[in-house]
Formats: structure tokens, sequence, C-alpha cells
């Protein structure tokens, strides 16, 4: 039992590691990508809503995270909370 917890604590820091959620790739956002460059660039967001022409992604989570709104497909607003 012990071997599958170690296997399962180095999975789970294994996932953590590889986050694209970084100041790095934050610092690659820019106005005007598409919401294809930027999920290429990140990832998949964990929710968005589409309100009146606008639709707001965020990836990650309150503690740390970058939101995205585009507007016509396209970055119009950033920010980001606690990256590394």
């Amino acid at each position: 039992m012990r071997i599958h917890t170690l296997v399962a604590m180095g999975l789970l820091l294994a996932m953590l590691g590889c986050s694209k959620l970084t100041l790095e790739n934050y610092s690659k956002i820019s106005t005007g990508m598409t919401y294809e460059e930027v999920t290429r660039l990140i990832g998949p967001p964990d929710e968005c809503d589409d309100m009146m022409g606008v639709r707001s992604c965020q990836w990650g989570n309150e503690q740390s995270a970058i939101n995205v709104s585009f507007v016509g497909g396209k970055v119009l607003l950033f920010s980001s909370t606690n990256l590394k």
C-alpha cells in the first residue's frame, strides 16, 4: 500500500509541476490574440461566461488564476492573480 501512495503523490506533483498557469506564459498573452492562440498557450479554460458579445474566461482558481475577456474572438482585456 505504501508504494501506491508514493506513486499517487508523484503523479500529483508531476501534474502540478506541469501547470501552464505561470507568470512566463501570462506575459506571452497580448491584446488581439485569438481564443485559439490563448488556449494553445495555457490550455483550455476552467470556465467561460458569454454575455453581450464578450466571452470572459478563467484559468485556475481563486488563489492563482488568469482571466481573459474576448470580444469578437480576440483578447481585449486580461489579468492575473498570484502567478509564479
